[in-house]
């Protein structure tokens, strides 16, 4: 099953990429490794979710913002790839950022639901090492920010 057949299955369309907010790039390639800078649970009219997990954010809702993300992961991964995400390999790493209060330690679970996405759309390539961080703030006031590591085969 092509990863297209995959996103179709799960009822995933894919956003168009984001664009970068500041002075860096959405993705490098470099060989056969394409590094995805950090997405963050942006929607069509900006960020979908706001706050602090345990905070303004509930575990539930925090879980929902790292499967956006890992959407627009693929999303970025796809506009690397010119359209074609069956060139992917293996996700070899993700890196989950999760802004929490103090004393929150589900950083793991929340970053699963990115995790569980990469196997979903793209099979065993999917199972990847990653870190999942607490931390104190994260851009625009989100819940959640994740990176990602992918290795492709030649076009």
């Amino acid at each position: 099953m092509s990863v297209s057949d995959r996103l179709e299955a799960l009822g995933i369309n894919l956003p168009n990429a984001a664009a970068p907010v500041a002075n860096y790039v959405p993705y490098v390639i470099s060989g056969n490794l394409v590094s995805i800078s950090g997405q963050i649970p942006m929607g069509s009219d900006g960020p979908a979710f706001i706050g602090k997990v345990g905070d303004d954010i509930n575990l539930e809702d925090a879980c929902k913002a790292a499967h956006l993300c890992a959407i627009n992961i693929i999303a970025q991964l796809k506009t690397a790839l010119n359209g074609d995400l069956d060139r992917v390999t293996r996700i070899i790493k993700l890196g989950g950022f999760v802004n929490c209060i103090d004393g929150f330690s589900q950083q793991p679970q929340v970053i699963n639901a990115a995790s569980n996405l990469m196997v979903d759309v793209f099979g065993d390539a999917g199972r990847h090492s990653r870190a999942a961080v607490g931390t104190n703030a994260l851009p625009l006031n989100v819940p959640v920010e994740i990176d990602a590591l992918v290795e492709i085969s030649e076009q």
